[in-house]
């Protein structure tokens, strides 16, 4: 059996095959980029395991992370999102979620592409971490405030320095893998 990361090693198995597939691979699709953005503010306060069980009800309710279709929720829209039990009904949340899209809509007319932009804050590689066990990650860096910083500067919402930092572990711009993890090799350049 395979050591993994602390929090993946509880057996749940969306937690595992989270940790094993995707949390710290790399991810350059704008859809997937606002996806991640979109869920980790969502888990803010709450566990990612509950997100986990929520995302396929997130998929279907923001339009399978389309930006284009998310910035152009309405305010019915968003009424009834706040009446949908497979995500979180907190109005600010899903609020910031359309403010979000519209964002990056912005982002991409700059950019490209928010892949473009995003990347620019680890200098378009990976950070690589070199942790020994789930203590010794840290919860925000400089390049998560800086992140957090110029993403408030152009409107987002939900995201601070933590959930920025959050965000650059699920999205790969940082392997926070801990060394002892078979990910963490994985994934080393």
């Amino acid at each position: 059996m395979p050591r993994r990361c602390e929090w993946a090693d509880g057996g749940d198995p969306l937690n595992v095959a989270y940790h094993d597939e995707e949390w710290g691979v790399p991810s350059h699709d704008d859809r997937h980029l606002f996806e991640l953005l979109t869920l980790e503010g969502a888990q803010a306060g709450l566990s990612w395991a509950t997100i986990l069980r929520k995302r396929e009800g997130y998929r279907s309710a923001f339009e399978q992370f389309d930006p284009d279709r998310v910035a152009g929720f309405n305010r019915r829209k968003i009424e009834g999102l706040l009446r949908d039990p497979s995500i979180v009904r907190n109005r600010l949340k899903i609020e910031s979620a359309v403010n979000n899209a519209q964002r990056m809509l912005e982002v991409q007319a700059e950019f490209g592409t928010f892949d473009t932009y995003i990347w620019r804050f680890v200098g378009a590689a990976p950070i690589v971490g070199r942790w020994r066990t789930l203590n010794d990650l840290p919860s925000e860096t400089k390049e998560s405030n800086a992140m957090s910083k110029d993403l408030k500067g152009r409107g987002f919402r939900f995201i601070g320095p933590t959930v920025c930092y959050a965000y650059m572990q699920a999205a790969g711009l940082v392997n926070d893998h801990v060394t002892t993890c078979f990910r963490y090799r994985e994934l080393a350049p």
